[in-house]
């Protein structure tokens, strides 16, 4: 039987696609979750617990402030320059990956002052020791190396280059356990972890961004970025109500599940943080090959809904669960059954971190198998749903924090973050499956009133 599922993905053009640039990403995704979670291995039984919550706490902060800012270019890109070369229109295409570009600019520019202005609070109140204020500072400066990230990892995507994604991904991983490996070696302290992880995701991004600039050259032309901004004023209010609606997207997911760790420690101390950093690396490992079928859906979603092809959208989104479902039911049992001994790489004192993994198991397991259910509503010009979706799911889970969290610390945490995942991914598909029924119909009935 699954032989010859796997046969019929093959044979579809459509999942034979989407299942060769996933493949490239899964594996490297992979293979750099298990670096990832060897890098922390050595980083907790370097630092110990308390320290170790905190290098999750400064890594975070730097990526909340950036995130802030961001209004989430790939997404833009993917969905509009796709649109202009699928039309031909190259200049139109040019000009909205360089106004996508300086927008990023600017807006990582903001996040870094935003950065220097809230480093002293986050040392004060969430790393519990203001002289940890320079290493905020310190990692925050890998805002800079995304100057153009996000942008730069869209055109990636809609040229078929998640090759040089996937490559860019194993070499950061590499580059940081070499780092860590060092200072662990070496009996190094926080300093040197932070550090190790700055360089790294440095490297990440400037390959990401040189390759993009070297793609957009070869299929634009040297003289690319001279597009005027003007050719693609008309459709300016469109694209801003996107990029805005994507932004207020992400920032809420900033206030829930991406600063978990920030509201945890500010609500307990480092040490719940500790528990709760090693519970998510395990997560990860759920979380990372899946995470590449999230763009490559996108982009062949995209592709289909302008062709307004909805059984090849609905073929893809099937394709899409099963494959997920494929990785993430036997890797979370295994994680059910091994985890006690799994989280003992980490030291004797990491384990209450079990219990938290089992409950963040939960949450993660709904949203992994319905991954694509907010890009479907993209793509279909909806993305002012899950900002709404995701707010009330955000306050819910906020709430929640804020009476739970103080009590019963990093398990409370895992059961909100959950929640979210639950609630949030369970609205959006059915707000999808709705949609593409409506749209199913009145193409019918278009078809039928021509005949």
């Amino acid at each position: 039987m699954m032989r010859s599922i796997l046969h019929r993905f093959w044979s579809n053009p459509l999942t034979k696609r989407m299942l060769r640039n996933t493949s490239y990403l899964f594996t490297a995704s992979t293979l750099s979750a298990g670096l990832s979670m060897l890098q922390g291995v050595l980083a907790a039984q370097l630092l110990g617990l308390a320290a170790f919550g905190i290098l999750g706490a400064i890594t975070q902060f730097a990526s909340v402030i950036n995130k802030i800012t961001s209004f989430r270019m790939s997404e833009l890109v993917v969905n509009y320059i796709g649109e202009f070369t699928a039309e031909g229109k190259n200049r139109h295409a040019a000009a909205l990956f360089k106004a996508a570009a300086l927008s990023e600019i600017g807006s990582s520019i903001v996040a870094y002052g935003l950065l220097l202005l809230l480093a002293p609070l986050g040392a004060r109140y969430i790393a519990k020791d203001p002289a940890m204020v320079n290493l905020f500072v310190l990692y925050g400066l890998s805002i800079f190396a995304n100057l153009i990230v996000e942008t730069a990892t869209g055109l990636l995507q809609i040229y078929d280059r998640f090759k040089v994604i996937a490559a860019a991904t194993m070499i950061q991983s590499i580059l940081t356990l070499v780092l860590i490996t060092i200072a662990f070696l070496y009996r190094g302290q926080l300093k040197e972890v932070v550090f190790a992880y700055l360089l790294g995701k440095g490297v990440w991004a400037g390959l990401i961004s040189f390759y993009a600039l070297r793609v957009a050259r070869e299929h634009w032309g040297p003289g690319w970025w001279r597009a005027p901004l003007s050719i693609i004023s008309d459709r300016r209010r469109e694209m801003l109500r996107f990029a805005i609606s994507t932004n207020l997207s992400g920032t809420i997911n900033l206030l829930t599940r991406d600063s978990d760790i920030l509201w945890l420690n500010a609500l307990t101390n480092p040490i719940q943080g500790g528990y709760y950093k090693v519970a998510k690396a395990f997560m990860n490992v759920l979380l990372i090959p899946v995470t590449p079928l999230i763009s490559t859906t996108y982009r062949e979603v995209t592709r289909e809904v302008v062709s307004k092809r909805w059984e090849n959208v609905r073929y893809l989104l099937r394709s899409g669960t099963l494959l997920s479902a494929l990785w993430t039911l036997p890797a979370s049992l295994g994680l059910v059954l091994f985890g006690p001994w799994l989280v003992l790489l980490y030291g004797q004192e990491f384990r209450p971190a079990y219990l938290v993994l089992l409950i963040l198991l939960i949450g993660v397991i709904v949203a992994n198998l319905i991954y694509w259910s907010r890009s479907v509503l993209l793509s279909l010009g909806m993305p002012e749903y899950p900002t709404k979706v995701g707010l009330l799911a955000g306050l819910l889970q906020i709430g929640g924090m804020l009476l739970t969290v103080p009590l019963w610390g990093a398990p409370a945490m895992a059961a909100m973050l959950s929640l979210f995942f639950i609630v949030n991914a369970s609205v959006l598909l059915w707000k999808t499956l709705v949609e593409l029924r409506r749209v199913s119909s009145v193409q019918r009935s278009d078809s039928a009133g021509t005949e």
